[in-house]
């Protein structure tokens, strides 16, 4: 009789619990996308997000544009966000800054931050009923970035996050789409766009096979100078898992990524946008912070994935030719893999 309390009162427990979850991570998250604007304090669960993302991925295929509603615009809009000084602090030190950095004097906040920030905010947009492709299998291979005001400006009080969807494209490989992030200041002005290029590659697209030692041709148009800053260093086999810690980033990607190394994978990459962050960091650190500071803008191509553990060489230099509208103090940077050739990331500094 004893035991068959406990258990009632067990499985009572638990019911109880499950609809308490079911309420908090799935219903309210719900209800709270039924709007595009919502507030900091009250945004849906990483729970509910990974459910929608697991479901589109399994119903749709990747490299096919689905059919949208009319009016099929997809953005979202989070207000009155604060800046976290712990978070900045773990970016920091994960990224190449430093933990120190944010109390560096004269130093802005690392441009990639803003990023960081629209983790979740971008992971809404792509679950979202009226996106036309399928989340899972994107793959960033283009970034264009820009400041118009220092990143400082953030810290002044509440800000505002937005990411959209600008354009979607039929390519070879697959379908291209433009997510456009930004942050605008308490005081409604922008200070910080940035517009990601992601592909959903087409499983029936074969490609393109290269010559024996012509593994990757996207060279520059021009032969590097030889004022060329080179810095080397290793990337630590457990990279992926400084980024879910450090950075807080729970994306889907990451968070399958750390299941697969888990299970024993060992055929990991690097983050892309950490890539970049690492040679911003690099850049500044040898040239100064003047290379990055506002307005600027960074235009970036993401070749090869750099598979860790791992050697990479960043090689950057000041452009000597005139690269459309670039001001005198651009630089052009890559970051390749140790001892060859091949070129993981590709990218341009320029002035506004």
């Amino acid at each position: 009789m004893g035991n068959t309390q406990t258990y009632m009162a067990v499985s009572a427990a638990v019911c109880s619990a499950s609809l308490v979850c079911v309420y908090v991570y799935v219903y309210c998250s719900h209800k709270l996308l039924q709007t595009n604007v919502l507030n900091n304090d009250r945004l849906p669960s990483f729970v509910y997000l990974y459910i929608k993302y697991l479901s589109r991925a399994v119903t749709r295929r990747t490299g096919c544009l689905y059919t949208a509603a009319a009016n099929s615009d997809v953005v979202y809009t989070v207000l009155n966000c604060r800046l976290e000084t712990s978070l900045l602090r773990r970016f920091c030190s994960a990224a190449g800054y430093g933990w120190e950095y944010p109390d560096t004097e004269y130093r802005d906040i690392p441009l990639c931050f803003p990023e960081f920030l629209c983790c979740r905010l971008l992971l809404m947009v792509l679950t979202d009923e009226k996106f036309r492709l399928s989340p899972a299998g994107l793959v960033r291979v283009r970034q264009s970035m820009k400041t118009l005001q220092p990143v400082d400006e953030l810290k002044r009080g509440p800000f505002m996050l937005r990411v959209q969807v600008v354009e979607y494209r039929q390519i070879d490989a697959g379908m291209e789409v433009d997510v456009c992030l930004s942050a605008t200041s308490h005081t409604s002005c922008p200070v910080w766009e940035s517009v990601l290029t992601l592909l959903s590659k087409n499983r029936l697209h074969k490609a393109r096979r290269c010559l024996p030692g012509k593994e990757n041709e996207s060279q520059p148009d021009d032969p590097v100078p030889e004022n060329v800053k080179q810095v080397e260093f290793r990337v630590p086999s457990t990279i992926d898992l400084q980024c879910v810690g450090a950075f807080s980033d729970f994306s889907p990607c990451h968070i399958l990524s750390v299941l697969a190394r888990l299970c024993g994978c060992r055929s990991q990459t690097a983050p892309s946008l950490w890539m970049l962050s690492v040679c911003l960091a690099e850049i500044e650190k040898h040239k100064g912070v003047g290379v990055i500071t506002a307005p600027v803008n960074i235009t970036v191509q993401f070749m090869e994935p750099l598979l860790v553990p791992g050697r990479v060489t960043i090689k950057f230099w000041e452009m000597t030719k005139n690269w459309g509208q670039c001001s005198p103090r651009g630089l052009s940077f890559h970051m390749l893999q140790h001892g060859s050739n091949i070129t993981h990331i590709m990218g341009v500094i320029s002035g506004s």
